[in-house]
């Protein structure tokens, strides 16, 4: 699968002693949705500003679409959107006028604002002013800034930060669009782990600096997932007796037994004995979530 980015040993702070980023390593597959995960000053924006020139890259370690950042800018953004840190607005003009003013300065169409504005869904508020704008529709705005021009790569710091969950969810189901059906890839950072959970295929973990994992969402599952399967069902104290002891049956509460398996078949096969002997089961989920798994490989 080609590489959209490939960040090889970036390592950059204001003095050698002093590392915020500490041999990064990533690579980040066209196509994808890449979530950049880790706490706040973990360096997930320092990171993303280096990719965007904000910030030096002394040692050329990073490569967006196969070009070094000296090569690549300014030409290249044209070919990305980015969205670092708050967006700024004016807020005395409407979201239209706010798009025509960014467009003009980079010598686009009106009616790339149009087009945009149709992408987040704002067309038909895009005479109110910005400041009677809520939260959730100045980020979808912001979105839409970045899209003029139609960017092959979005690179988005904490797009949902201060969002409250019905925006969370407008946000997520906007950028799934815009991978699914613009073929943009997209990096998106965030400290939000259950939401990014949601949508990304691709992900890297940042703690202290340094990157404890990059992969797929598939490699982190084989790598770091102990295959913990959790029943809920009625009267567990019951039905743990039917369970082999190769599944390591414990009980977790009055509704829950937690068991280990190698396959989906171990499931199957455990399913039809529980329901053999009249267990009433009303769920089966996997006990380990990107919250867990994030939890320990930072800790280790």
């Amino acid at each position: 699968m080609e590489n959209l980015i490939n960040i090889q040993h970036l390592n950059y702070g204001f003095t050698q002693n002093k590392l915020i980023l500490k041999n990064v390593s990533l690579s980040v597959p066209k196509g994808s949705i890449f979530g950049f995960l880790g706490a706040n000053g973990a360096g997930k924006s320092t990171t993303m500003k280096v990719m965007l020139g904000n910030l030096p890259d002394e040692n050329n370690s990073i490569e967006i679409f196969n070009k070094s950042l000296t090569s690549l800018y300014p030409d290249g953004f044209q070919k990305i959107g980015s969205l670092i840190d708050s967006p700024a607005f004016y807020d005395h003009l409407s979201g239209w006028d706010n798009l025509i003013v960014l467009s003009k300065l980079r010598g686009l169409p009106d009616s790339e604002c149009e087009r945009v504005l149709h992408l987040v869904d704002l067309w038909e508020n895009r005479n109110v002013k910005m400041k009677k704008y809520s939260l959730g529709m100045k980020q979808r705005l912001a979105i839409a800034m970045t899209l003029l021009g139609s960017p092959e790569l979005l690179i988005l710091d904490e797009p949902v930060n201060g969002l409250d969950p019905n925006g969370m969810l407008e946000i997520r189901e906007l950028l799934l669009k815009l991978n699914r059906e613009q073929g943009i890839t997209i990096f998106i950072s965030s400290h939000l782990l259950q939401e990014v959970e949601k949508m990304v295929t691709h992900l890297a973990i940042i703690s202290n600096g340094s990157i404890k994992f990059s992969g797929s969402v598939e490699e982190l599952n084989s790598y770091y997932r102990h295959n913990r399967v959790r029943i809920g069902l009625n009267d567990p104290s019951v039905f743990i007796q039917y369970i082999p002891e190769n599944y390591s049956p414990q009980i977790i509460d009055h509704q829950t037994i937690e068991i280990t398996v190698q396959s989906r078949e171990d499931i199957i096969n455990l399913t039809k004995i529980l329901v053999l002997k009249d267990a009433e089961i009303f769920e089966i989920r996997n006990s380990a979530g990107l919250e867990d798994w994030f939890m320990e490989i930072t800790k280790n």
